[in-house]
């Protein structure tokens, strides 16, 4: 038999701790590299491959995969850690008994070396694969569309992950390799067991929780690796979840509000498709060509504005007037009052915008606003869309600009200076838009009349035989207007969102799954180690059932103590760090409950496996 395959032969001796190894390592990569290409994807921290969301919540999606790819990367650190302290704690007895054969340490080394290299290997190598296919299916399913992801993480990724299996996998090798037979076929040393102190931990309690807790407290190395891991990973898994959930439902909020389903847009056929671009820019879709916002054959009589408003089924008609400007950072003075010194704030930077003029008085939606939105008294100010403000207006060190704020600035185009009074988030050309009073927009670009109306219905239970009634109203004043509903555009930004928050809660699925497989290889090797005992047990009367329980009772311990860590932890960080102004309902933390506890029941109820194995087995077979 060759050097090789004696190795390879005892992985396939021992199938089911084999293929678990090699899961854990494979959802790990996977997860990993799965990460870094939606991120790419989404235009976080590489380059953006879709021109999707407004740059503020991008910002916000950054800040929420930074963090989990984090996570995910020292739950996969700790992962690898684990598992090769486990396979070799479960090999120590083989370690004893190859040495006392006379086999030499640096040929025993050899040989768990390469079972080490090969599980290592072959979980690196499907990990891989199953990340490009994950990101793949992803992309056709959010997107639509796929586009060649940056090949190169996947190297990054494997090595990473080949590394930390070596680093943590060779180190008990050798640790095992010097031990002397007597030493590695003891008890004591079997397993990774410690001595127990005179004191029994818990003694009060009935015999079942007694046995129970002494077997997690005899094995106190592997017991404080495994809570430590669960601990990470609920962090992980709450984060992902809760802030996955809370994040989607806030967001949500904020683009539905800056746009109402029940309002239709009225404007001339091509005004109202470019405005509907200009919407669905949000959620993919390209711009194609030029558009003259400023033709006066898009201008709405003000006869229109006048018979709407008397329809009795119209709640609210909003006059907007919509242009492309060039518009040009206005930098500003700030006075510190403690010390007395005045400091320049922002640049001159340049950019696009969709400059839309509202009557602040008759406004179709509302917005999430840092600052506030304009007045009826308001003459020369400006809102500005969370796009603008962080590509024109934060500090840019390399350009020598320290100090910006936009709420400090201003803001001009066409020769004239609005100072911002507020930040909106809105999904109308990705949140590159600038709101100004209409009569001061009038004045400046000299168009006497809006090129678009937006109008709020009251009874959208009638929004079919209402949009009949209104275009048969204003044709009749101007053939060239038309009705268009925003349902579908809203929907399909509000979809595209949740859709995307969806997968971020999704990416700690396979990290979820690898700590519940390293879940169960700790409760078999609990097994492993308890089996003698377990065939006394059901020897003297012991039914198969209380060997079931004894194992439940420690898979509880293990997985609450580590799940109170990781949910006070997550929740912290979820509500403090990650989202501003989080909106939280009951249906939001009733749902967050169940997905945790769906998560947890799961993850005990497959760590139950090792424990309905051993007690099927028969008390003979158990005893060999």
């Amino acid at each position: 038999m060759s050097k090789a395959a004696f190795p390879i032969n005892d992985l396939l001796r021992r199938k089911l701790q084999t293929s678990l190894t090699i899961a854990i390592l494979t959802l790990s990569v996977a997860s990993t590299l799965f990460l870094l290409l939606f991120s790419g994807r989404l235009g976080v921290n590489i380059t953006s491959a879709t021109g999707t969301l407004t740059v503020g919540l991008t910002a916000i999606f950054s800040q929420f995969l930074l963090f989990i790819g984090i996570l995910i990367f020292a739950v996969g650190g700790v992962l690898t850690s684990f598992i090769a302290f486990l396979m070799m704690a479960q090999r120590t007895r083989d370690f004893g008994l190859i040495k006392a054969a006379g086999c030499p340490n640096n040929l025993v080394a050899g040989y768990f070396t390469t079972e080490l290299l090969t599980t290592t290997l072959a979980g690196c190598v499907l990990g891989i694969f199953l990340g490009f296919l994950l990101d793949y299916v992803t992309a056709n399913i959010i997107f639509g569309s796929y586009l060649l992801p940056n090949f190169w993480f996947a190297p990054l990724v494997f090595i990473v992950f080949f590394v930390l299996s070596l680093i943590f996998g060779v180190q008990p090798i050798l640790k095992a390799s010097r031990m002397s037979p007597i030493k590695a076929l003891s008890p004591i040393t079997y397993n990774g067991l410690t001595m127990e102190n005179k004191r029994k931990p818990l003694s009060k309690y009935g015999i079942t929780w007694r046995i129970s807790s002494r077997s997690l407290y005899r094995r106190q190395s592997a017991s404080i690796r495994i809570v430590i891991l669960l601990s990470i990973v609920f962090v992980l898994l709450t984060v992902s979840v809760a802030g996955g959930i809370i994040a989607s439902g806030t967001t949500s909020t904020w683009i539905n509000k800056a746009e109402d389903k029940n309002t239709i847009a009225i404007a001339t056929n091509s005004m109202g498709n470019q405005y509907e671009l200009l919407l669905s820019k949000f959620s993919g879709t390209k711009q194609t060509g030029e558009f003259n916002y400023s033709d006066p054959n898009l201008g709405i009589p003000g006869a229109v504005v006048a018979q709407l408003n008397a329809l009795s089924n119209v709640g609210l008609v909003d006059t907007r007037l919509v242009l492309n400007e060039h518009v040009q950072e206005v930098g500003n003075f700030s006075f510190d009052t403690e010390s007395s010194q005045t400091t320049f704030v922002g640049d001159s930077r340049e950019g696009n915008s969709i400059v839309m003029g509202v009557n602040p008085e008759n406004l179709s939606g509302s917005w999430n606003v840092n600052g506030r939105f304009l007045n009826a008294n308001d003459d020369f100010e400006a809102v500005i869309g969370d796009s603008v403000s962080q590509t024109m207006y934060l500090p840019d060190p390399s350009k020598g600009i320290t100090n910006a704020d936009p709420l400090v600035e201003g803001i001009t185009f066409q020769n004239n200076t609005f100072n911002i009074v507020g930040v909106c988030v809105d999904p109308i050309n990705n949140g590159f838009v600038t709101y100004v009073p209409i009569g001061k927009l009038e004045n400046i670009t000299n168009i006497s009349s809006p090129n678009l109306l937006l109008v709020t219905l009251k009874n959208p239970a009638d929004q079919s035989a209402t949009i009949v009634q209104i275009k048969t109203l204003i044709q009749s004043v101007d053939p060239d207007l038309n009705v268009f509903s925003l349902d579908k555009v809203v929907d399909k930004n509000t979809s595209f969102l949740a859709s995307t928050w969806q997968t971020i809660m999704f990416l700690p699925l396979f990290t979820l799954a690898s700590a519940a497989f390293c879940l169960v290889s700790y409760m078999m090797l609990t097994v492993d180690e308890q089996h003698q005992e377990f065939a006394v047990m059901r020897a003297v009367g012991a039914k198969p059932r209380f060997i079931v329980l004894i194992m439940a009772i420690q898979s509880i311990i293990l997985l609450l103590s580590s799940m109170g860590v990781g949910i006070s932890f997550g929740i912290i960080i979820t509500l403090l760090i990650l989202i501003p102004q989080p909106i939280v309902t009951l249906v939001t933390i009733l749902e967050i409950s169940g997905w945790l506890f769906a998560a947890l029941l799961g993850m005990f109820v497959l760590s139950l496996y090792p424990a309905f194995r051993i007690a099927r087995t028969s008390i003979l077979k158990i005893m060999t």
